[in-house]
């Protein structure tokens, strides 16, 4: 499974990717594979009112990446709730990043894996 990030012929790094550069227009050519990489934690909050089938307390973080000297921020979930602002975390595959039976979605309409960040 990969944690995809994505990059323009002009060095500009999104995550998630789009089909053209928010920043130039350019067309998003590159992918990258985010990871087997490392981040730091930028702002985290926890959610305490989740919706159905997202585990409560929910802690969630932005976390920044360094690619070849250009920054992409992603937010995700993270492992635990003991997170803090600075510390370095690494994503983290998961099978269900919420209950599939919960809610009103089919399980078979969507991905219920993704990844969430760990500290390092």
């Amino acid at each position: 499974m990969s944690f995809d990030a994505h990059r323009c012929p002009n060095g500009h790094v999104t995550y998630p990717g789009h089909t053209v550069c928010p920043d130039c227009g350019e067309e998003q050519t590159e992918t990258i594979d985010l990871s087997d990489e490392t981040g730091e934690v930028v702002t985290w909050t926890k959610s305490t009112a989740t919706p159905p089938g997202v585990r409560q307390p929910n802690t969630l973080a932005i976390v920044e990446f360094d690619v070849d000297g250009a920054s992409v921020r992603a937010l995700g979930q993270a492992t635990t709730d003991e997170i803090e602002t600075g510390d370095t975390v690494e994503p983290v595959y998961v099978e269900e990043l919420r209950d599939p039976d919960a809610g009103i979605r089919e399980r078979e309409s969507q991905a219920w894996d993704g990844f969430r960040f760990e500290p390092v």
